[in-house]
Parts: structure tokens; C-alpha cells; sequence
């Protein structure tokens, strides 16, 4: 561990981009046609979806309901469909990240160019297909930036959000300073994630996760803000001075209001 190296970790899903409506969910579905399998979920059904970590663990939570409600009348479903279907949209998914489909949350790259510039580490925490995680990351930061950006996600670990074990892998790899470390999530579940493992958590909340109760978190705010799109401030409880935009200043003075105070200036962290 590296005490006072600054640490600026990113979820990816609602974070670096609003995937979900605009890529995995009709990832899915479009899976579900080419597959043959007798499911499509609506965007209602897709928004309960989204409390659950991991895309094959959502495929298995629908599986078993359609189960219940007779869609599977004939046949069980085979044990390797889930896989399977994963497999099938992740390439899908993969495909509307590149045609550039799926809008970049206001401010993101911004944040990363002017963190990596001031000596921060930078890294994704998902639980989605590491594969997935790069596009989107290749897709708002550039190839260039994306191959230095450390990216955990996907099956690295056991127990997915809300368990905190991604971060704490995190951590542990990037041998980062809970003290010096500040997420950036999207969703309930992801901020109880980064909770648990002890880091402050910024959130900007997405289509899909709206009105979720984010009290534990450090602030909430509309985006991390952009020109044109500055920040609207939804929760305070540190009573932070925020500017339009979220910046590395932002950054210091949440991190010292959620009492982790920074005892080396940004040219010493370096």
C-alpha cells in the first residue's frame, strides 16, 4: 500500500457511459432472438434487473422467473444457456460500442485526463465481461489513455456488488490507500460496494437508478459535469463547496469532508 498516492476509481455501467439502456438491454434482448430464447424484457423489467450485480447472474434471475410463469413449458432450459447467451451479447454489445450508440456521461474523460495529468491512479471496478469494460473505456477516454487504466471486472472476483470484494481487489492490487481512494458510481448497489470496502463514494445516479436511497454516499450530484452541462448538487452531507464542474479540487476537499484527510500536496503523490 501506498499511503497518500491518490486513487480515482470509476464503475463503468451509468458511470463512464448510460449502457444500460442503450446497450445492454437491447444487447440482451437481441440476444434472446438470435438465440431462440422465448424471453424480452421491457425497459420496467430491466430497470429491477439492474439491483442485481453481473450480467449472467440478471440471465439467471430471469431464466428461473420465466420458469415460474411457464415460459419454459416443454424443456428445461439447457445448464449452458446462460453462458451462452452471455457470450452472444457481450459480442453484441460489444458491436453498439463501437458504432457509437451509447452516450458518454457528461465530464468523465475530463476527470481521467485531468487526474492521470495531476499523478492520480486511475481504474475500473465492473461487474460486467472485462471485454465490455474495455470498449467502453476505449470508446470515452481513446485507446491510448484506456491501455493504461488498470480494469477489474467480470467473474475476478466471487461475491459481485454489492459485495465489496471488486474494490477490495482493487485496492489490494493497485496497493492503494483506502484513505486516499474515491469512487465514482452510478447505483445503490455499487456506492454499498465501495461503502463496505471503506472508500468515499461520489454518485452520479443514471437513467436507471433515480431515486435509489444513496445516503451512505459522500455527495450526490447530477453528473461529474461538462461545458454546457454543469452540476446539479442532489446530496450534500459534508457540505462541500461545489463548483459546474467535478475536479480534482472537488476530489480533494470530498475526500477530506469524509475525514480522510491528504497529508502530501499533488506534486509529492507523483
Amino acid at each position: 500500500m501506498t499511503a497518500g498516492k491518490l486513487t480515482l476509481i470509476f464503475d463503468c455501467d451509468g458511470v463512464l457511459a448510460d449502457t444500460e439502456r442503450y446497450g445492454h438491454l437491447p444487447a440482451f434482448n437481441r440476444a434472446f432472438a438470435d438465440l431462440g430464447v422465448p424471453m424480452q424484457w421491457s425497459d420496467d423489467e430491466y430497470a429491477a434487473l439492474v439491483h442485481i450485480g453481473g450480467g449472467k447472474e440478471r440471465i439467471t434471475a430471469a431464466l428461473a422467473d420465466s420458469r415460474r410463469r411457464g415460459l419454459f413449458v416443454d424443456d428445461e432450459p439447457p445448464p449452458d444457456l446462460v453462458p451462452r447467451i452471455h457470450k452472444v451479447k457481450t459480442e453484441i454489445y460489444r458491436g453498439l460500442v463501437a458504432d457509437g450508440v451509447i452516450p458518454p456521461r457528461p465530464g468523465v474523460a475530463r476527470l481521467i485526463v485531468a487526474a492521470l495529468s495531476d499523478g492520480w491512479r486511475v481504474a475500473v471496478a465492473s461487474t460486467s465481461a472485462p471485454e465490455s469494460v474495455k470498449s467502453v473505456l476505449d470508446s470515452v477516454v481513446g485507446p491510448e489513455i484506456a491501455n493504461g487504466i488498470p480494469v477489474f471486472a467480470g467473474d475476478v472476483v466471487q461475491a459481485k456488488k454489492p459485495a465489496p470484494d471488486i474494490y477490495l481487489l482493487a485496492l489490494d492490487s493497485l496497493g492503494a490507500d483506502p484513505a486516499a481512494t474515491i469512487v465514482v458510481e452510478d447505483s445503490a448497489v455499487g456506492m454499498r460496494a465501495a461503502v463496505a470496502a471503506g472508500l468515499a463514494c461520489i454518485v452520479t445516479p443514471s437513467s436507471y437508478t433515480v431515486g435509489e436511497d444513496f445516503g451512505p454516499a459522500t455527495a450526490v450530484v447530477t453528473s461529474l459535469g461538462d461545458d454546457g452541462e454543469p452540476v446539479t448538487v442532489l446530496a450534500n452531507p459534508h457540505g462541500v463547496a461545489f463548483g459546474d464542474l467535478i475536479d480534482i479540487t472537488t476530489l480533494h476537499d470530498l475526500l477530506r469532508a469524509a475525514g480522510r484527510p491528504l497529508t502530501s500536496t499533488p506534486q509529492e503523490q507523483r
